[in-house]
């Protein structure tokens, strides 16, 4: 990680648990290292690690099984014990045992005994102390699957904390106070995972395994609530969240507590784990769960009640929005949406003409881009980090960037079912520069995708990035399996990829492999970068015949993969911002209208981050949608040449230069929490991108009309604010 992770931000933990070898390919199978091992131990707190391992299936087909060699199969239990409460300090027994008040005190109180000031003899600390307390101890348990309860119910170091089967707790054994079970409900349902639970006595047990009914109470309010009310503004661009049916959750959980009286007769008390749920270890007197700080579901009629007290105008702008895809056509009484199977062609400041032709005749179903991620450097409550989902409905979808907590956002725009199929019907992850903020959820994405797609056959996921980021999931992958492809974006460029296309030439071929064709590189523009500077040099930097012919058969299987997308071409493009960034273009395949006549694909085009350059201009000629970085306002022209970004208007004459149909800002500074600073005299095909912001292609006339509506909403927000200002080395990002 540290191609992207500054050394100052960088964090040394202490490893432990089963040792790789040499190359990374397995881990010793020594039993020594399964624990347990002592992490912490000091006057404030012992922790404690058990590795837990998955055990052999009965069943002899190996796929039931699970390798126990590779890291991501091993889990593990933590014990938490706190120090145990000494007795309160009796007065009146050392004054009998001739002690007077002062240091003695103190000795006995720390467990020394002290000589008594008037007798010939030693006190102990027995002699003035009350009874002790033993501490509380916590135990986090992780079994992920059947084969690791195996394990689990075998591990001869929990014994010390186990009560007797009439609940108490033996001669030389441990209190638990309170057990978290991590597990998920396929095993905790279990009768031989809860007949082991019951073995902890009276201990609070929290079921923390993927707790459902979790999922409609967001734990960022504010961010839900800025989304509440855009949904009522327009819920053609700001769906509704898509999250479970409260009575889907209510079926599920009233299920699982049938199932939880019927077959744990012997267990403490068990509750459901909720955001924000506490479990009190001191002081003593308060030792226990705390249900005070759970957010409660503020019903979304009280959000927009909230709203149109603030602002009474909104109503009517919400009602104008609407009005603009619905018309006043009546089919068997109901109003029908004009915009199921036509483009609305209103243009106050274009005439009908110019309507781009590849808008011609377009359905809902074509393409939709959603916004996951519209902030920088780092997440905030209102704005996510960079990541573009791109839906192409039953062709497929792409993810451009992806920043953590991606797949979080799918959550809460598909809901849980929904972001699995949108994982899963991933063809190809693209991912402009090494920066943090634009790939860190990528392995969490790969990783459920290989997990969802398992037995089911496919083909690995190709991602498509800077080379820095290859070296970075190679080593990932010794830890998880990602089930991908990498392609370095340099294999894509416009002249890479006609290289390769010609390459079934043998002798074009192999004069590739010799490093004799023209590159990508020495056609670039000289203006791009400083001659000699950092960034050109890494540009420059030839690859090797190796990587150049490594690179054919997965630029084959891109290929036939955008084909099967209805997509043209991927083409990366080089940018102004930091060594190896780039922007990419997206062409979608012609199509055949209903009466036979050709319709050109859409083109959309991704800066990434960057300053405004002539690759990018040339990139977005003629594009269909521009998705622009505007990381700073126009009065701060100065930092953002000196980070290497865009101001706003600076993105909109990009698109202006390049006779871009629609620009979308995003990649906005966090100073601006809820929308940033702009002039919209000079956004005349320009809008602002939110967080879970969906553009269906259908949609793209319209899009303009809702900027002056989003500025209405926020009119007492379009300020700075400097509290939330990051000024760290990410904000450079």
């Amino acid at each position: 990680m540290k191609s992207f992770i500054p050394n100052a931000a960088m964090v040394y933990t202490r490893s432990f648990g089963p040792m790789q070898d040499v190359n990374g390919t397995g881990i010793s199978m020594s039993r020594k290292f399964d624990g347990p091992f002592v992490l912490i131990d000091d006057e404030v707190v012992k922790i404690s690690a058990i590795v837990l391992r998955p055990g052999h299936s009965e069943v002899n087909e190996p796929e039931m099984g699970l390798d126990e060699t590779k890291p991501a199969n091993l889990s593990v239990i933590y014990i938490c014990e706190l120090p145990e409460i000494k007795g309160k300090f009796d007065p009146q027994k050392a004054a009998s045992l001739g002690l007077r008040p002062g240091p003695k005190y103190r000795e006995l109180q720390l467990g020394n005994p002290v000589k008594s000031d008037c007798e010939n003899i030693m006190v102990h600390p027995s002699d003035v102390l009350g009874p002790s307390v033993p501490g509380p101890i916590l135990l986090l348990i992780d079994c992920p699957t059947p084969l690791h309860l195996k394990q689990l119910l075998s591990v001869q170091s929990l014994i010390p904390y186990y009560a007797d089967t009439a609940g108490n707790v033996q001669e030389g054994s441990k209190t638990v106070h309170c057990v978290i079970h991590l597990s998920p409900a396929s095993v905790t349902n279990t009768s031989e995972y809860q007949l082991w639970m019951s073995k902890f006595g009276a201990a609070q047990h929290i079921m923390a395994g993927h707790q459902m009914k979790n999922v409609e109470v967001p734990i960022l309010k504010a961010g839900a609530r800025i989304g509440a009310r855009l949904n009522y503004l327009c819920p053609h661009f700001f769906p509704a969240p898509g999250f479970w049916s409260l009575q889907h959750l209510t079926c599920l959980s009233s299920g699982l507590k049938a199932s939880n009286n019927d077959l744990m007769p012997g267990i403490g008390e068990t509750v459901s784990a909720q955001n924000l749920l506490k479990f009190h270890f001191r002081p003593y007197a308060n030792l226990g769960l705390d249900t005070s700080s759970i957010p409660n579901q503020t019903s979304r009629s009280v959000i927009i009640d909230e709203l149109l007290s603030e602002i009474p105008e909104i109503a009517d702008a919400s009602l104008e929005l609407n009005q603009l895809w619905s018309g006043n056509i009546e089919t068997n009484g109901e109003k029908t949406d004009m915009q199921t199977n036509q483009v609305m062609t209103e243009e106050p400041w274009l005439p009908d003409s110019a309507l781009p032709n590849c808008l011609e005749d377009v359905t809902r179903d074509d393409m939709e881009i959603v916004f996951l991620g519209t902030g920088s450097s780092q997440p905030s409550k209102y704005r996510n980090v960079s990541s573009i989902f791109i839906n192409l409905f039953s062709k497929g979808s792409l993810l451009l960037d992806c920043g953590e907590g991606t797949l979080g956002q799918l959550k809460r725009r598909f809901g849980v079912e929904g972001a699995d199929e949108a994982v899963g019907s991933l063809r190809c992850i693209w991912i402009s520069h090494i920066h943090a903020d634009h790939h860190t959820g990528l392995a969490r994405i790969l990783a459920l995708r290989s997990s969802l797609l398992k037995g089911v056959p496919h083909e690995p996921l190709i991602v498509v990035g800077p080379r820095q980021l290859k070296r970075y999931l190679d080593a990932y992958q010794r830890l998880e399996d990602l089930d991908m492809q990498f392609l370095d974006c340099r294999h894509t460029t416009e002249t890479s990829l006609e290289t390769f296309d010609s390459s079934d030439d043998d002798a074009k071929f192999q004069k590739a492999k010799n490093g004799n064709t023209i590159r990508q590189e020495e056609r670039v523009d000289s203006n791009l970068f400083a001659r000699g500077s950092r960034m050109q040099s890494y540009w420059k930097r030839p690859g090797s015949p190796t990587e150049n012919a490594a690179a054919l058969p997965i630029l084959k299987s891109l290929k036939k993969v955008l084909m099967e997308a209805g997509l043209e071409t991927l083409i990366s493009f080089p940018v102004v911002h930091c060594p190896q960034a780039y922007g990419v273009v997206l062409k979608a395949s012609n199509r055949i209208n209903r009466v036979g006549k050709t319709i050109p694909g859409w083109k959309i085009v991704y800066s990434g981050d960057t300053r405004p350059c002539p690759e990018l201009v040339k990139a977005s000629c003629g594009a269909t949608v521009l998705i622009h970085e505007a990381t700073f306002e126009d009065s701060l022209m100065d930092e953002a040449i000196a980070k290497n970004h865009s101001t706003t208007k600076e993105a909109v004459e990009v698109g202006d230069s390049s006779g871009v149909y629609r620009v979308i800002l995003t990649h906005f500074s966090q100073r601006y929490p809820k929308i940033p600073v702009f002039d919209e005299t000079h956004m005349n095909n320009t809008c602002i991108a939110f967080d879970l912001m969906s553009v269906n292609l259908a949609d793209l006339p319209l899009l303009p009309r809702v900027l002056p509506y989003l500025k209405l909403m926020f009119k007492d927000e379009m300020i700075v604010d400097e509290s939330e200002d990051v000024d760290l080395v990410t904000a450079a990002l």
